[in-house]
């Protein structure tokens, strides 16, 4: 398969979004830089692609470490040498304990990788995309219907997602004069691996225990990819993609 030339670095790609997306980004034409903890995952993956493995490289990391983030990103550039597109996908959350029960540890570990590490990957991104020609390129966030409105004993997953919308903004403000344009996708009930739970009921507001409808996981990655598709002219600052009938919109 031909390439279109540009290069893209997704973040928890081995399974769930993370996968889909850089599997639909290939099909697109984009090399793509495959970035997860499990390395077996990411090389199932690499497989998965098909024809389309040739453009990609997969780099096992740790999105919460600066070494391996700087590693991550130094490998691209030596690889592929730019980068138009970075997918800051890789999230984590914490038990569903009680607030008043959850440990400093189990919360230091959702914040290091859901914010600290969306926070790294920009970094090196900005340092990729504003020396390159033609200079620019995209960030996309993956948010959260948590991003707005928080379950149950989510303390850390709630808090961090909406700390990404602000990372979100600030990110935008502050690419403008590298050509760097960063918008978030706000996810609700894709049916991935992480949300299986849904079909035997979660806790919901009010106390009870309630199925939730799921979607596709497919139909975000297509909105992923439709984002990244844009002229650097235009962006999609912000879109919610979710279950239509997920208990959001409204009480309940």
């Amino acid at each position: 398969m031909n390439g279109n030339g540009k290069v893209a670095l997704v973040t928890g790609a081995g399974s769930g979004i993370g996968k889909h997306t850089a599997l639909a980004l290939l099909q697109e034409g984009y090399a793509v830089v495959l970035a997860g903890r499990r390395a077996e995952a990411l090389q199932m993956v690499v497989v998965e692609a098909g024809d389309a493995s040739s453009r990609t490289l997969a780099v096992p990391t740790d999105v919460g470490d600066p070494d391996s983030v700087r590693a991550l990103f130094a490998k691209t550039l030596e690889t592929f040498g730019r980068l138009d597109l970075l997918f800051n996908n890789a999230g984590a959350g914490a038990p569903p304990v009680l607030l008043e029960d959850l440990t400093y540890e189990q919360w230091k570990a959702v914040v290091d990788v859901n914010l600290t590490g969306s926070f790294l990957c920009t970094q090196e991104a900005f340092k990729i995309m504003k020396n390159q020609d033609p200079r620019g390129g995209r960030i996309i966030n993956n948010g959260s219907i948590s991003a707005h409105a928080p379950r149950p004993n989510s303390a850390p997953y709630t808090a961090t997602k909406h700390a990404i919308t602000g990372l979100t903004k600030a990110t935008s403000l502050d690419g403008r004069k590298y050509d760097i344009a960063c918008g978030q996708i706000d996810i609700g009930n894709a049916a991935t691996e992480m949300t299986a739970r849904m079909k035997k009921g979660v806790p919901q507001a009010n106390g009870s225990i309630e199925v939730e409808p799921t979607m596709d996981v497919n139909d975000i990655a297509r909105t992923v990819v439709y984002m990244a598709s844009l002229p650097p002219e235009a962006n999609v600052q912000f879109v919610t993609v979710m279950a239509t009938k997920m208990p959001y919109v409204g009480r309940g």
